[in-house]
């Protein structure tokens, strides 16, 4: 079983290092970033939730809150961030939880048996307001993920999510948007007083419109 885009976000109850928590009460009106890591004690991973961590103040004024998932103990956990805030040199608050019977990872189809029997692939989930999922990205255990990226998308959902608009390649927080193809260049016009450039009747970019 897995979960696609445009699902309900699978809820759950679960033990983590900052103690019991419900997802989606955790979550409240909030925009959500789930991921899963192979394993505790594990050099990657060690890195993603130290980077993680030292990016919490961007996911805070976007109004994310960040979960991570292991299969392994509250006991791993406990002694694995103290690890990481060591060699990371930052400190991890956002809840890890412990997903020891793996009901949370095969909700959510984070074991891929052809990767892995029993550990978890890196799976990350963006999840919205409404607890529908916006994005999903799966890494193998080898590859860290780019959680600057995480970021841009986040900025992409939250500013598509307002505007009739989409987001270019490479696009950047910023940067001139694409008007979405539903509406017509003279209602473009209209709905975007900052300009509308036509490169083609279906290509037509407009300055982001929140700047």
């Amino acid at each position: 079983m897995s979960v696609q885009l445009g699902d309900l976000a699978p809820n759950f109850d679960a033990k983590t290092s900052v103690g019991p928590i419900n997802f989606y009460e955790y979550l409240g009106d909030s925009w959500g970033v789930l991921f899963s890591h192979p394993a505790d004690y594990t050099p990657v991973c060690t890195t993603e939730l130290g980077k993680t961590a030292q990016l919490s103040a961007e996911f805070e004024k976007r109004g994310v809150k960040v979960l991570a998932l292991s299969v392994d103990s509250l006991e791993k956990h406990a002694g694995w961030i103290q690890d990481i805030n060591e060699t990371q040199h930052t400190n991890v608050h956002f809840p890890i939880i412990a997903d020891e019977d793996k009901s949370i990872a095969n909700a959510y189809g984070m074991i891929h048996p052809n990767a892995s029997e029993t550990f978890t692939v890196r799976s990350l989930f963006i999840i919205g307001p409404d607890k529908k999922i916006k994005l999903t990205i799966t890494y193998p255990a080898s590859t860290g993920r780019n959680f600057f990226e995480v970021l841009r998308v986040i900025d992409s959902l939250q500013l598509t999510a307002q505007y009739s608009v989409a987001t270019p390649a490479d696009w950047k927080e910023g940067e001139d948007v694409i008007v979405v193809p539903a509406i017509t260049t003279e209602a473009a016009i209209q709905k975007f007083p900052k300009g509308v450039r036509v490169v083609k009747p279906y290509l037509r970019y407009t300055p982001q419109p929140n700047k």
